[in-house]
């Protein structure tokens, strides 16, 4: 195995469908890991180095909801969730629970490949010149080299996607973002007029970063958002 190649932990109980992921992507140069249950991803998640994970929603122990909530609670690596559920109710909850992107199924192997790679070079790529900018006194503390959020010097549990939607805020205070500004800039791919993806990710953020004293992010109403910080 090559310690320098990015490993992709995919999780599906179905076999055919890890098989063809996994030969998708060990094409384009990725290590996969492969589980078939929740409690086999958990498991494998504790021993291994992982640097993406693609998730079944409906796996036979462990839901897929499950063990994003779990692993969500230690890890902010960039979760794809797979489901054959279409209300968007079901897909909001996906967001609410800390997953940064979703594929219904049936899909198509080399979009998923694509929606990884763009995921990566998101997440890799430097997002401002300062390593760590401050807001309110150092209420709200930023570090875009660790990709981390403190509050009152106490990390937060942000996802990645999270972590780019305040990156994006803190580059350009003020400045009103439209929920489709942020679908463009920050989710990166067409949600086919799936906006409500954006406020389920304004609210997970409210809700880490804010307080009664401080308030970051204001709604301008009929148009998007925008962060307030000095």
């Amino acid at each position: 195995m090559d310690a320098q190649k990015q490993r992709v932990l995919v999780v599906d109980d179905e076999e055919q469908i890890v098989e063809v992921i996994k030969a998708y992507l060990e094409r384009e140069g990725y290590y996969v890991i492969s589980a078939y249950n929740g409690q086999e991803a958990l498991d494998i998640f504790e021993k291994e180095k992982i640097d993406f994970i693609v998730l079944d929603l409906m796996l036979p122990d462990v839901l897929g909801e499950e063990v994003c909530k779990r692993i969500r609670v230690k890890s902010q690596v960039p979760i794809l969730m797979l489901t054959a559920k279409v209300e968007e109710v079901d897909r909001i909850y996906g967001l609410n629970i800390g997953a940064d992107d979703y594929m219904m199924k049936p899909f198509s192997p080399k979009e998923l490949v694509a929606r990884i790679k763009a995921i990566f070079r998101r997440f890799g790529s430097e997002v401002v010149k300062a390593e760590i900018i401050e807001f309110n006194n150092g209420d709200l503390a930023i570090d875009f080299d660790r990709m981390e959020i403190k509050k009152q010097g106490k990390l937060t549990n942000v996802t990645p996607k999270e972590f780019e939607i305040v990156a994006l805020f803190a580059k350009h205070p003020g400045k009103v973002f439209t929920r489709e500004n942020l679908i463009a800039e920050v989710l990166g791919y067409d949600f086919e007029g799936y906006d409500r993806a954006i406020d389920a990710h304004i609210k997970n953020i409210r809700h880490k970063i804010e307080d009664e004293q401080m308030k970051y992010i204001k709604t301008v109403y009929g148009i998007g958002y925008k962060f307030m910080g000095d």
